[in-house]
């Protein structure tokens, strides 16, 4: 047996095979030729001095060898992409010292005021900001891209920690000139479920707590009259009369204050929210986010 430790490309090799079954699979995925695919194989073979997998004309199946060797070998990778990530981290880090994403609505209303204090309290502080929707913040904070991202879906996902902010609510509002602005009775859930609504897309907190409150309901909503991007393409559309939209009261102050938009009531549902931080459950905030938590909870 040669004393030679394994490669990370034959290790992944090996757990393709068991995961797809077969070994031309498994060379596809890594986009290498069958038979180098073959030949990494018997080489790892040597190296460990183990049969790791029995070939034929069905495909390849582990040997029990081989599936110890793929339990092992799974680990070895999740520590190696922890590490490329951890890397990844600390280049980022040598360039900005917070590395924040929000989503829509905190970059909106909340955000900008939390971080003019930091920097007050932090002079020649260097971060960086991406906007994007509460799905993928999570997401970004996930893969450690981010040192603390900012969301306000409903749930928090596995693998992150989290920390409440804020607090929100959603409110229906609409154009002067729609019906609903003149009538005396509130919208009930019922009703807003069956009325085609501007919303933003999958994956924003705030289409998502709709969502959730519909299904608590047990209702089953008409499918939109119109999906935006972003909040204040959500604003314009309702304004202009096309129709019911629904957003966070903090995005529509200006519009309803101006008369813009007008707030409609509605009944069977409470449409309050939590604002989340949220980071990595493997990494500990450094001092700076822990700074930034600290002024978004006294701002509450």
């Amino acid at each position: 047996m040669s004393d030679t430790s394994p490669d990370l490309d034959s290790l992944m090799l090996l757990t393709l095979v068991a995961e797809l079954g077969s070994l031309g699979q498994a060379a596809e995925r890594m986009r290498i030729s069958q038979p180098a695919a073959s030949k990494r194989l018997s080489m790892l073979e040597r190296r460990l001095g183990l049969p790791l997998a029995e070939r034929g004309t069905r495909g390849s199946v582990l040997t029990v060898e081989g599936k110890a060797v793929c339990h092992w070998a799974e680990r070895v990778l999740a520590e190696a992409r922890n590490l490329t990530a951890g890397a990844a981290a600390l280049r980022a880090e040598r360039a900005h010292d917070l590395r924040l994403a929000s989503s829509m609505t905190l970059a909106e209303s909340f955000l900008p005021a939390w971080v003019a204090e930091l920097q007050r309290q932090s002079p020649g502080l260097q971060l960086s900001l991406k906007v994007t929707n509460s799905e993928q913040v999570a997401a970004l904070a996930a893969r450690h891209e981010i040192t603390i991202g900012f969301f306000e879906g409903p749930t928090v996902p596995p693998g992150l920690s989290s920390r409440t902010v804020a607090t929100d609510r959603l409110v229906i509002v609409v154009a002067r000139t729609h019906p609903w602005a003149r009538r005396r009775r509130p919208v009930e859930l019922t009703e807003l479920a069956d009325t085609p609504l501007i919303v933003r897309e999958q994956g924003s907190g705030t289409r998502e707590t709709l969502a959730r409150v519909f299904a608590t309901a047990g209702l089953r909503p008409v499918e939109p009259l119109m999906v935006l991007e972003v909040n204040a393409a959500v604003r314009r559309a309702a304004a202009a009369g096309i129709g019911p939209a629904v957003l966070s009261a903090a995005t529509v102050e200006d519009d309803l204050s101006l008369g813009h938009l007008v707030e409609i009531n509605l009944v069977g549902a409470d449409l309050h929210r939590r604002l989340r931080a949220v980071w990595p459950k493997a990494h500990p905030l450094p001092q700076v986010a822990e700074d930034l938590l600290r002024i978004a909870r006294h701002s509450r």
